[in-house]
């Protein structure tokens, strides 16, 4: 990719594009340059990564070709605000700040501005991420192409519409919580079994990794998958019997609409 990628801001996720975008071989290092209000920080993303340490994020501005807005997303339109008039016509501006939209960007940037909301979850931070990206009617095939594959250099990434981002908040945002959730639980009946806690944690999450592995590389149905486990009045169809006596299935579904309506709320406030 022959673009110049600037990150204003640059924390837990932002690193994780940063390291991701870097081992691909997209982008060489020295055509990344990194701003933080901490030098001590930039120093040391330069230290590892041999990136280029920004001065300013008007600096940052001036130079990216496509420039990330990985800041927290109580401070992203004061500090998209205050560098608006440094940045270029074609820059691309990529904000990966969860529940501000599209028009409340274009409000701090303008409304001429080429602006594409993202949401990673936090697996990227092991490069096994999911991304949605979102971009405004001014961003070209092309720049939204650049996007998706800066994002698929740490884990899989669509495009989908801003009107299914609450879904994409209550099935990939939020979910890793109660992945986590599932796992714990798992483990723990392990350890009643008598099974070690870490060695309980470790044949659940692969458990759970590996399914997953299935669903998305063999493009079977997950019931078909999960029939395929469960032998004639064997042990797994006696443990599915319990998890549909106990509303597993209503429990997530409603969960997840939960999840979903207050990312709508928060998206209104």
């Amino acid at each position: 990719m022959d673009k110049k990628i600037g990150f204003i801001g640059c924390g837990n996720m932002g690193k994780a594009i940063l390291g991701g975008l870097i081992a691909s071989g997209q982008v060489q290092p020295g055509s990344i340059w990194v701003y933080t209000p901490s030098p001590d920080k930039v120093e040391a993303l330069r230290q590892e990564f041999g990136i280029n340490a920004a001065q300013s994020a008007q600096e940052v501005a001036q130079i990216a070709d496509i420039v990330f807005g990985a800041v927290k997303p109580n401070m992203m339109l004061k500090v998209l605000g205050e560098v608006n008039s440094s940045l270029n016509k074609e820059t691309v501006v990529i904000s990966i700040a969860a529940g501000i939209t599209l028009d409340s960007l274009a409000i701090a940037l303008g409304h001429d501005r080429k602006i594409i909301r993202a949401m990673p979850n936090t697996p990227a931070l092991v490069n096994a991420g999911m991304t949605s990206v979102t971009p405004n009617a001014l961003v070209s095939p092309e720049d939204i192409a650049d996007a998706v594959n800066i994002f698929r250099s740490f884990g899989r990434a669509e495009v989908v519409s801003e009107a299914m981002i609450h879904p994409v908040v209550g099935v990939s945002g939020s979910s890793p919580a109660y992945v986590f959730m599932f796992i714990e639980a798992m483990a723990d009946a392990a350890v009643l079994g008598g099974m070690p806690r870490k060695q309980a944690y470790q044949f659940a999450a692969q458990a759970v990794m590996g399914a997953a592995k299935m669903v998305l590389e063999t493009g079977t149905h997950p019931g078909e998958l999960k029939d395929m486990v469960c032998s004639p009045g064997g042990t797994t169809i006696e443990a599915v019997k319990v998890l549909e006596e106990k509303g597993f299935r209503s429990a997530v579904m409603e969960a997840m609409a939960k999840c979903m309506a207050k990312s709508e709320q928060l998206g209104k406030s």
